[in-house]
């Protein structure tokens, strides 16, 4: 009888898991509390790039933060009640951006990353969904051409990595993208990349290709894993108990709190915080934008969609359960019109999700310590939809026994003893 694998979570990140340990013939069962690919699995910027590499911490950003902070349009907003809690994380975070270990940090994500295009195909392959993952460049775009730097830390982590970068000045930048704002004069491209054109559309129509290969979603809560003492594991639930020989826990910005009683034995407590990120979807844009557009001086994507033109981005911290504050998305609208002086905002959709962030960028993946047959897949920061897939691969090949063409050892749990 074929090992029971039961994934906790049905973001993308299991939802690719499931695929890919029913195609090794395990048993799989999903299970979350919402419906599978919502959450930050739908939210996202779209951007699937091979060549992510460059994390969050960089040398220096702190001097950035207040000025960030105190402007109600800025990148970053902190609700001042959880400063406590918050600030632990946030001294990790900007150790973690020491140059000497930017290296290592660097070449991880990009190994995760790396063949991130080819697997969506591949997995979409059949599924009459193909389309939504469309060739892209990644335009970063600026206002003043002197600011463009390519031997800048963050450029320069790129080009070592042999990502395909090419700066454009004002005409090739408006003919790559017409409705861009004049106010832009020149722009950074990041070629061989691609965008989903729904990023919940993908993760539906793999839950589809994995249910029609057997997997089956439940959606329930998960409060409490615990090992069984002849083996496997038992998950107390909404709806009752569960019974498991194997669990993967990819339940995104929640998978610390559902780990903790287990780690205590190990010395571990993850740094896992929630970034909360808005979206806000403009339906009847009457603009095109032909790629993903990263403003460099707002720090937020825009990118069309099938729903619209997407706008996405910006971190708030305030916990895993404070309830959202959609003048963050509201922001968007004044955001985009500098980007696009002719798009429509008229007629908004807002979202808000938590981002499962740790400080180094990094996420968890392999097994957890002092546990057996219990595996971690989760805390990819904004880069959740781009590692998604080859995350999965690497999960489901853990979990069937299989060696790893991926050396695991930046993503494993006890770095944060």
């Amino acid at each position: 009888m074929a090992k029971q694998v039961t994934i906790v979570g049905a973001g993308i990140v299991g939802i690719c898991t499931a695929v890919y340990l029913r195609e090794k013939g395990l048993a799989v069962e999903v299970v979350d509390r919402d419906p599978p690919a919502e959450g930050a699995s739908h939210g996202n910027a779209g951007v699937v790039s091979p060549w992510t590499c460059v994390p969050q911490s960089m040398p220096g950003l702190w001097r950035s933060v207040p000025r960030w902070l105190l402007d109600p349009e800025g990148p970053i907003a902190l609700r001042w009640p959880y400063l406590p809690s918050f600030l632990p994380w946030a001294i990790k975070f900007l150790r973690a951006g020491n140059v000497a270990e930017l290296p290592q940090i660097a070449d991880a994500m990009k190994a995760l990353n790396r063949p991130n295009i080819e697997l969506y195909r591949q997995l979409l392959q059949g599924t009459g969904s193909e389309h939504l993952i469309s060739d892209s460049f990644y335009v970063h775009i600026y206002r003043d051409p002197a600011e463009i730097d390519l031997k800048q830390l963050g450029w320069q982590l790129r080009l070592d990595r042999d990502v395909p970068l090419e700066v454009v000045d004002d005409g090739a930048l408006h003919e790559l993208e017409p409705a861009l704002s004049p106010r832009y004069k020149a722009a950074v491209l990041i070629k061989s990349q691609a965008r989903a054109l729904s990023p919940g559309g993908v993760g539906k129509a793999l839950v589809a290709k994995a249910q029609d290969m057997g997997a089956v979603f439940r959606q329930t809560g998960v409060n409490r894993i615990a090992p069984q003492e002849s083996g496997g594991w038992r998950l107390q639930t909404d709806d009752g108990e569960i019974t498991s020989d194997k669990v993967v826990i990819a339940a995104g910005a929640w998978s610390a709190r559902l780990l903790a009683p287990l780690l205590e034995q190990s010395g571990l407590n993850l740094p896992l915080e929630a970034e909360r990120g808005y979206h806000l979807i403009l339906q009847q844009p009457g603009i095109t934008v032909n790629n993903s557009i990263m403003d460099t001086e707002s720090k937020f994507v825009a990118s069309s969609m099938l729903a619209g033109v997407r706008c996405a981005g910006t971190a708030e911290f305030a916990g895993l359960d404070a309830a959202p504050n959609y003048r963050r998305a509201e922001i968007f609208k004044g955001l985009a019109k500098r980007l696009f002086p002719d798009i429509n905002t008229d007629d908004p959709v807002e979202w808000m999700g938590s981002r499962p962030s740790f400080p180094d960028s990094l996420p968890c993946i392999g097994t957890v310590p002092g546990q057996r047959d219990l595996f971690a897949a989760f805390g990819h920061s904004h880069y959740g939809f781009g590692m998604a897939p080859n995350t999965g691969r690497i999960t489901a090949a853990l979990v069937a026994g299989e060696p790893t063409d991926v050396d695991l050892t930046p993503y494993r749990m006890a770095r944060f003893k």
